[in-house]
């Protein structure tokens, strides 16, 4: 029987947990990965948060819309920056 949520899914770059069958229970496999997936997932509402604390992200752009992508890339490099991850060429 086919499943009629299609939107639970996602897209095929879109990678959604495995949802738990009508009247049925999850494989431990499929809890495994489910909890792997949700500790990838975590992290990244995470850094979403952190770039919405600046508001350019969350909040309408009043500026130039040309540039946005520079404001937005400088926010992105200086969260980056902040948890260690920004990678400098020497």
């Amino acid at each position: 029987m086919q499943d009629l949520s299609k939107g639970y899914e996602g897209e095929g770059a879109i990678n959604t947990p495995t949802k738990k069958p009508k009247k049925g229970e999850l494989t431990l496999l499929q809890k495994e990965k489910n909890k792997e997936q949700a500790s990838e997932r975590i992290f990244v509402e995470h850094l979403i948060r952190v770039i919405k604390i600046f508001r350019v992200a969350s909040e309408r752009f009043r500026l130039n819309a040309s540039k946005y992508e520079q404001i937005i890339m400088t926010i992105c490099g200086l969260v980056r920056f902040r948890i260690g991850t920004l990678v400098l060429p020497i």
